[in-house]
């Protein structure tokens, strides 16, 4: 049986490489999306995140968010902006 051992460094270039992969990911979309609004899933969808994640981000004020009724909107320069700042 053969074992592999993950090492912190191994994680933080996975980390790195992917994150460098998502910002060229980015930049090759056609530029600004069809809307400027975004609703919860499609930010989930776009980082990859749980829903409870998605509120964390929102409790601790990393994501700004406007509540319209009982619907959460996201700004896409803020979510781009989190994105950039790789947190």
């Amino acid at each position: 049986m053969n074992i592999d051992f993950i090492t912190k460094q191994d994680l933080m270039d996975f980390k790195d490489e992917f994150f460098k992969e998502l910002e060229s990911f980015m930049k090759n979309q056609s530029g600004t999306p069809t809307k400027r609004w975004l609703k919860s899933y499609e930010v989930r969808e776009l980082l990859g995140i749980s829903p409870g994640t998605l509120q964390n981000l929102r409790i601790n004020g990393t994501l700004p968010f406007t509540k319209v009724g009982g619907l959460m909107f996201y700004d896409f320069e803020d979510v781009r902006k989190l994105m950039e700042s790789g947190k």
